[in-house]
């Protein structure tokens, strides 16, 4: 079971930055490119050299040992059917790609970032992230991206994944170090998001140790996320509604135009 990090000084985060409870842009943006695209790691452990802006108050890590800092997995697997088919994380959002604002939110909270993505990753080569297929065919949906994203963190020394979805451009800037308290309080290897609408199981923890009981879950033929996550144990991570919603996701052209007012 990961441990959460404890903050390295009141408020978390490097001069000129708000803190998690503050503005969320100023909490996610970071004008250094190489941690925006995860390339700067964790050195494998959460310390003083590690994570970098795990600052969600009150958690604390006295008298564990460090672990090792879970990596950070974009889904960007499905068909986009409800937009006309393409890439929705491609789409400009307050001139910028969707993608760019996911990738500014998730990198800073994790060791280093991976793109799950199908066909030619050659149109994603801007973004300076390594991209991962899925392993199972047939787009069987964000399991398979989960899946994927697990072995990749499984070459990287991980233990741990957390998923984003990547048409969700405003989810929490604190989401790694919620899930993994909720994980650790919980005494669950997994930990989902969740808001009063219900869970949003894009957005989770995810064990390494349980990937291939997911790669035999998938090849039985089991899709849907909860009926896996149930089946082991998923601890919830509960995170207020806001205007923005922060699990808001651009599935068609108006949900577009809601996220461009609030960009």
């Amino acid at each position: 079971m990961p441990t959460p990090v404890r903050r390295s000084r009141p408020g978390g985060g490097r001069p000129g930055h708000e803190p998690c409870g503050g503005d969320p842009a100023g909490c996610c943006n970071d004008s250094d490119p190489r941690r925006r695209a995860g390339g700067i790691r964790a050195r494998g452990t959460f310390g003083a050299a590690g994570v970098r802006r795990l600052c969600a108050p009150g958690i604390r890590a006295r008298g564990r040992r460090a672990v090792t800092a879970p990596v950070g997995i974009i889904l960007a697997g499905g068909r986009a059917t409800r937009m006309g088919g393409g890439d929705k994380g491609r789409l400009i959002l307050g001139g910028r790609s969707i993608l760019s604002h996911v990738v500014d939110r998730l990198a800073p909270q994790v060791a280093a970032v991976a793109l799950n993505a199908n066909g030619d990753a050659a149109r994603f080569a801007d973004l300076g992230l390594p991209v991962i297929a899925d392993g199972v065919p047939g787009h069987p949906g964000p399991l398979a991206g989960v899946l994927a994203g697990l072995d990749w963190a499984a070459g990287q020394g991980a233990t741990h994944a957390v998923s984003v979805a990547a048409d969700t451009p405003f989810f929490p800037c604190d989401l790694v170090p919620r899930l993994l308290l909720a994980a650790e309080r919980e005494g669950q290897p997994i930990a989902l998001a969740a808001t009063a609408d219900g869970r949003h199981p894009t957005f989770g923890l995810w064990p390494v140790a349980l990937r291939e009981d997911l790669r035999a879950a998938l090849a039985g033929g089991l899709r849907k996320v909860v009926l896996w996550t149930d089946r082991h144990g998923a601890a919830t991570a509960t995170f207020t509604g806001g205007d923005p919603d922060p699990f808001f996701n651009v599935n068609t052209p108006d949900d577009l135009d809601r996220a461009r007012a609030w960009a």
